[in-house]
C-alpha cells in the first residue's frame, strides 16, 4: 500500500473513530475495533522497515496520519501516536532483537515506558529487570515493552540510561489508568518481576543520541538516521495538535449554528477568540512541519543532522503542546455553561486531555526551552531529549 493511501484510509475511518470516542473513555482504553482498523489502514506500518512489511515512509506522512486521528479522539491519537512510533525505535536495535519482534508477526504492536523508574541489575550476557513502569499508552494491544533503565556500577553510581525490550510473557499489564484527560489511551502499567534482558535487547542512550545504532547498518532507509528526540516527540506534540484542531472544527461548526442568534453572531470578543485559536492551531502545525522537512532532507541527503536544528525541533515541539492548550483554553472561554457539564462533550474531552498530556515529560516547555538557549548560547549540553 503507498503512504498516500495509508493516510486517505486513515481519514476515512476518522468519524468511526470519531464515534467511539466516548465509548474508549467507558473503556479505558482504545476498542480493540479501533486497533484492528487502524492496522488495516496499515498506519501501524508506516514506520517499520521495509525488511519487515513497513514502508520507512516520509515521517510527514506518519505526522499527517497521527493528526488525522487525535481529530476524532484524542485518546485514539494519543494512543495511536506512541505506538506507531515504536517501530522506528526498534528498528535501532540489534538485528536479533529485530527477527524476534517481527520474524513471527511483522503486525506485532510495542508499547513502552521510558523513565527509568525500575530496578536494573547487570549480569552476565544482559540484564534482570524488576519494578513498575507507569503510563504505557495502548499496552493492552502490545506484545512487546520498551522499558528505561538505569544501569549503576558496582559502588552503585549510575552510568548508563538504557532501553529495554521485553516480551508480553515476562510482564503483566496493571490495569490503573482512571484519569481526568486521555481516559481512552490505556496507559496503564507494566510490571515486569525479576526478567532477563539478553544484551542484544538493550540501546543506551548514547548510541541513541548519537545516532550510531546496530540496526542503522541493516536498514538503509533515510527514516532511521533521524535522531530520537526529534521522532519521538513530535508524534507526542502532533497528537497535541490534531487534538486542538478536532475542537476548533467542533466549536466553529457549533457557532455556525448559533449564528440565527444575534447576539452570536455580534460577538466580536468570540470571533476574536477562534481567529486566535485557529492561529496558535496553524503556527504550531507550520512549525512541526519545517522542522520534520529539514531534518528528513538532511537524512536523505545523508549529512549529520546540525545540532541546532535538533534543539529547534525540540524547541517547537514543546511550543506546539503550549499552542494546542491556548487555542483549547480560548475555545473555552467562548463556550458557556454546555462544557462545563458532565457528557460526551468535544471540546471538554479536548480540554481535558490536552491538560492531562501536558503533564508528559515529553512536553515540558520550560526545558525544552532551556535546552534551546543553552545550545544557543554555545553551552556545552547533554540530554536524552536533545
Amino acid at each position: 500500500m503507498r503512504d498516500e493511501d495509508v493516510l486517505t484510509a486513515v481519514r476515512a475511518l476518522a468519524p468511526a473513530l470519531r464515534d467511539r470516542a466516548a465509548h474508549a473513555e467507558e473503556l479505558r482504553r482504545i476498542p480493540g475495533v479501533s486497533v484492528g482498523e487502524l492496522a488495516d489502514t496499515g498506519f501501524f506500518r508506516l514506520l517499520q522497515p521495509r525488511a519487515y512489511g513497513g514502508s520507512a515512509a516520509d515521517p510527514a506522512v506518519f505526522y499527517a496520519a497521527v493528526h488525522e486521528i487525535a481529530k476524532a479522539c484524542g485518546s485514539t491519537g494519543w494512543a495511536a501516536s506512541v505506538l506507531g512510533v515504536h517501530p522506528w525505535y526498534v528498528a535501532q536495535l540489534d538485528p536479533r532483537a529485530q527477527e524476534e519482534v517481527w520474524g513471527p508477526d511483522d503486525s506485532t504492536l510495542i508499547c513502552s515506558s521510558h523513565a527509568p523508574t525500575g530496578e536494573v541489575t547487570a549480569v552476565d550476557g544482559g540484564f534482570r529487570l524488576s519494578g513498575r513502569w507507569h503510563f504505557s499508552a495502548g499496552c493492552d494491544h502490545a506484545r512487546w515493552a520498551l522499558l528505561g533503565g538505569v544501569v549503576d556500577d558496582a559502588d552503585g553510581r549510575p552510568v548508563d540510561m538504557r532501553t529495554f525490550l521485553v516480551p508480553r510473557s515476562e510482564y503483566r499489564v496493571d490495569d490503573v489508568w482512571d484519569t481526568v484527560g486521555l481516559r481512552g489511551s490505556g496507559s496503564n502499567d507494566i510490571v515486569v518481576e525479576d526478567a532477563f534482558v539478553p544484551a542484544h535487547r538493550t540501546l543506551g542512550y548514547g548510541p541513541v543520541t548519537l545516532l550510531r545504532c546496530p540496526g542503522q547498518e541493516i536498514h538503509p532507509e533515510p527514516l532511521y538516521r533521524l535522531p530520537y528526540a526529534a521522532v519521538f516527540t513530535t508524534a507526542i506534540s502532533t497528537a497535541m495538535v490534531g487534538i486542538a484542531e478536532g475542537a476548533h472544527e467542533d466549536q466553529v461548526g457549533s457557532a455556525r449554528a448559533r449564528l440565527k442568534d444575534r447576539r452570536a453572531a455580534e460577538d466580536p470578543f468570540a470571533q476574536v477568540r477562534i481567529a486566535r485559536a485557529a492561529g496558535e492551531i496553524d503556527a504550531a502545525r507550520l512549525q512541526l512541519a519545517r522542522n520534520t522537512a529539514e531534518l528528513y532532507a538532511v537524512a536523505r541527503a545523508g549529512a549529520e543532522i546540525p545540532r541546532e536544528l535538533r534543539a529547534r525541533a525540540r524547541r517547537d515541539q514543546a511550543l506546539a503542546t503550549e499552542r494546542a492548550i491556548t487555542a483549547v483554553d480560548l475555545l473555552m472561554e467562548n463556550a458557556g455553561r454546555g462544557p462545563l457539564r458532565v457528557g460526551d462533550d468535544v471540546l471538554q474531552r479536548a480540554w481535558r486531555d490536552l491538560h492531562t498530556g501536558r503533564g508528559q515529560a515529553a512536553n515540558d516547555v520550560e526545558r525544552a526551552l532551556v535546552l534551546y538557549a543553552q545550545d544557543a548560547l554555545g553551552m556545552d549540553v547533554h540530554d536524552p531529549m536533545l
